[in-house]
């Protein structure tokens, strides 16, 4: 199953609202690129990449310029051996996690196809079902309050906040929040590295009452040593996520006990491959992961719903990305069914997408 080509497609999706967080706010446009390998036996893997500038370093542009900038390098590699494209892949290129995990997706899509597998199955799934939560981003305490109880309304059990901007707007928000949707409803927030030491302990002492279960990322990402701080009194757990692209990165949060909780993207770590890693990484220090999302279509969404099915020690996911789309039909079709916010992955081999036109 040796690669003879690999393309790049971008895919625009509209959004139903621009989403705002901590460092800043979105467009209404959500722009991805598609990416597809090709090997000698006909078999074809999709993979996507879903880049941010402020987070993964990368654009839209940068990868594709990246895709085809190791595509050489790549041609002639067995598309099974994902070990070795990776260890290819991060020879040619430093970073670009993003361009990395649309190439990693597509060929575990080959390598589901090849073994007549879903992924999730290969990949030691013993369910094909998730919860997923969703999201609510930064805006005026009404609008927040009103789109919590519209997710409620929906059926969604777990709602992330989105806070970081004002410490106090976050405790009116959040207080009016739980008012308004119940004890029984699963609050988080995400405070996307909004916050200083004194203002997180400030804040998270302040909303102790309201059962909050996780926060994550209060500090900026390089700030290792001041999370640890944070964790060390907080009354709230506390969860790694811009802290940790690589399981490197994951290695030196867990080694100085600065989470209880490590957030894997795939498009921050470069795929399946080394979101596994990040996992048993986690697993070794005793601590749980959550599967979260970078804005991606329904494409990259099957992949990282694969990889929570599959590892024990992810305990829950954030993977509400398509949901904001109001045109996710020019995406993929297939991959998995969703009723309410419950994802069930499809059983067909590969991700279960049908077939998709570059």
């Amino acid at each position: 199953m040796k690669i003879v080509d690999i393309r790049t497609k971008v895919v625009s999706f509209k959004r139903r609202k621009v989403f705002k967080i901590a460092f800043g706010a979105g467009s209404d446009l959500s722009h991805r690129v598609y990416t597809q390998v090709i090997t000698d036996s006909g078999l074809v893997g999709l993979g996507e990449a879903a880049p941010a500038p402020r987070v993964t370093g990368e654009t839209v542009n940068g990868v594709i310029t990246a895709v085809d900038y190791m595509k050489p390098a790549l041609i002639g590699m067995d598309a099974a051996n994902i070990a070795e494209i990776h260890q290819v892949m991060d020879k040619q290129l430093l970073a670009n996690p993003a361009a990395k995990a649309s190439i990693d997706i597509a060929c575990y899509d080959i390598l589901g196809k090849k073994e007549g597998l879903p992924v999730h199955t290969l990949l030691g799934a013993e369910t094909d079902t998730l919860e997923t939560d969703i999201t609510i981003g930064i805006d005026t305490v009404e609008t927040m309050v009103n789109e919590a109880v519209e997710r409620v309304g929906e059926g969604f059990r777990v709602l992330k906040i989105k806070c970081g901007i004002s410490p106090e707007h976050d405790v009116d928000v959040l207080g009016r929040i739980r008012a308004a949707v119940g004890d029984d409803i699963d609050l988080r927030i995400d405070i996307n590295q909004g916050y200083d030491f004194e203002t997180a302990i400030d804040v998270l002492n302040r909303i102790k009452v309201l059962k909050i279960s996780e926060a994550e990322q209060p500090v900026p990402a390089w700030d290792v040593h001041t999370m640890a701080a944070i964790k060390k009194v907080s009354p709230i757990p506390i969860m790694a996520d811009e802290s940790v692209h690589t399981p490197e990165q994951a290695r030196i949060v867990c080694e100085h006990d600065a989470c209880d909780i490590i957030n894997i993207k795939l498009m921050k770590c470069g795929g399946i491959y080394p979101a596994l890693q990040i996992s048993e990484i986690a697993k070794k220090y005793h601590k749980p992961c959550i599967v979260g999302c970078m804005s991606e279509s329904r494409l990259g969404i099957a992949a990282a719903a694969a990889v929570v099915v599959a590892k024990d020690n992810i305990e829950s996911a954030d993977l509400d990305s398509f949901y904001a789309f109001t045109n996710p039909e020019i995406g993929v079709c297939g991959g998995f069914e969703v009723i309410k916010d419950r994802i069930t992955l499809s059983p067909k081999s590969g991700f279960g997408f049908d077939e998709y036109s570059f």
